[in-house]
């Protein structure tokens, strides 16, 4: 299917490895112009480097999302790049576990910066590119929207955030932009041996093993998520196909979230 993005041009935020990636390959490969972003210049070097090849055009561009200053110049440097702005996607790397009580004030507001902040401002700066030419908005939030999982009270509170921040854009940019969210559950990244360590850390499992069978085990269709799938997702919801789809978070998940909504 032509999903009708070639030439387009494509931000991609916190896209030099895992989920982020995989949403600029996607985008690549359907021949839009993608800017990848992250603060490793060398891990983002390498991204662009494994992106050569698809139909569109990719750069990369450092930046701190936590810095406003930054995110201005990263949106401003990608505007100048390709002449325009049509697709933004906000993604940023995940918190660390814990629970809520646990957590200091420090932890709390950083992660604010990180995870709500850094959407909020990426769109406020790009919204005038944006709403120029008619664009979308595609937010990564995750599966702790729909179902709080123990021990991620960080993600538990401001990714929820995000989907009022969704619902709320999808109304004020209409029609010009589209604005939706996607939710993931358990994917095949980096960021899962990560988080399985914490949880044995934290005595919440005894073992890799274990920790990593609760992690994926009850996913009905019986395995984690591939990374080009949600990329895939992203994809068509930012393109034309997707023209009637604004203000909705739509889960990628293997159907292992019980909540109905």
């Amino acid at each position: 299917m032509d999903l009708g993005l070639a030439n387009d041009t494509a931000l991609v935020t916190a896209s030099s490895s895992g989920l982020g990636r995989a949403c600029a390959r996607a985008l690549a490969n359907e021949g839009a112009n993608v800017v990848c972003n992250g603060r490793d210049r060398d891990r983002l070097d390498a991204a662009v480097e494994a992106l050569e090849g698809t139909p569109g055009t990719v750069r990369g561009v450092a930046a701190d999302l936590t810095d406003p200053d930054a995110i201005d110049a990263l949106v401003s440097e990608t505007v100048d790049t390709f002449g325009g702005l049509d697709h933004l996607v906000t993604n940023v790397a995940g918190p660390s576990t814990a629970r809520a009580l646990d957590i200091d004030d420090g932890t709390w507001q950083a992660t604010y910066d990180l995870l709500f902040m850094s959407a909020l401002r990426s769109i406020r700066t790009a919204a005038p590119a944006l709403t120029e030419g008619g664009g979308s908005i595609v937010m990564m939030t995750s599966r702790t929207t729909r179902e709080i999982i123990e021990e991620y009270a960080l993600s538990n509170v401001f990714r929820l955030a995000l989907v009022g921040l969704n619902k709320t854009l999808a109304k004020e940019l209409a029609p010009e932009v589209r604005v939706n969210a996607v939710a993931p559950g358990p994917f095949e990244t980096g960021r899962i041996g990560t988080l399985v360590a914490e949880s044995v850390e934290s005595g919440r499992f005894e073992s890799r093993e274990a920790a990593y069978e609760a992690w994926a085990g009850d996913v009905p269709l019986g395995r984690p998520g591939e990374p080009s799938e949600l990329g895939d997702l992203v994809a068509y919801l930012a393109s034309e196909r997707a023209s009637y789809v604004t203000g909705a978070t739509v889960p990628i998940d293997g159907g292992v979230t019980d909540a109905p909504l």
